[in-house]
């Protein structure tokens, strides 16, 4: 059986949490969001050009209305999809639902809009339960992947 077509149920968010699909956060939001798990802020301009070209985006707001998830897709709509900025706000208590949700989320929607893709990402050691639970596997077969971040002068 093919992991990726035998998805586990949908997970079920906090109470007060909500799943949001293609509502942009506010470029300051992920930028906090995204610091917080160690990775540069991006300006203004950039996320709007990230969020144009990707084909949809999730986020995730606690009770309090905060972007405490977000995950975005590109594909090539053939043959390849990528996850990107996958990320849950380490100090929130619903992490690990927050990450489960947000894999499951984008996971369904290729499934059922771009079945036959490849997906490749990059991710945060805490989403690695949720990515497990979904079929990925660590190195499979020993192979290791490798990723080179460009950097504008």
């Amino acid at each position: 059986m093919i992991p990726f077509r035998s998805q586990p149920a949908a997970p079920r968010l906090a109470e007060g949490y909500r799943l949001l699909e293609n509502t942009p956060p506010s470029p300051e939001a992920l930028n906090r969001l995204l610091t917080l798990m160690g990775d540069p802020p991006r300006s203004t301009e950039r996320w709007s050009l990230v969020l144009e070209h990707s084909l949809w985006h999730f986020s995730v707001l606690d009770p309090a209305e905060q972007l405490v998830g977000f995950v975005r897709i590109t594909s090539d709509l053939a043959l390849n999809a990528n996850l990107w900025d996958l990320a849950a706000d380490p100090a929130d208590p619903e992490q690990r639902g927050v990450l489960l949700a947000l894999v499951h989320a984008a996971l369904s929607r290729l499934r059922r809009e771009l079945g036959g893709c490849s997906i490749s990402l990059s991710a945060p050691p805490a989403a690695l339960e949720a990515l497990e639970r979904h079929g990925f596997v660590v190195d499979p077969g020993g192979i290791r992947a490798m990723g080179l971040q460009l950097v504008r002068d």
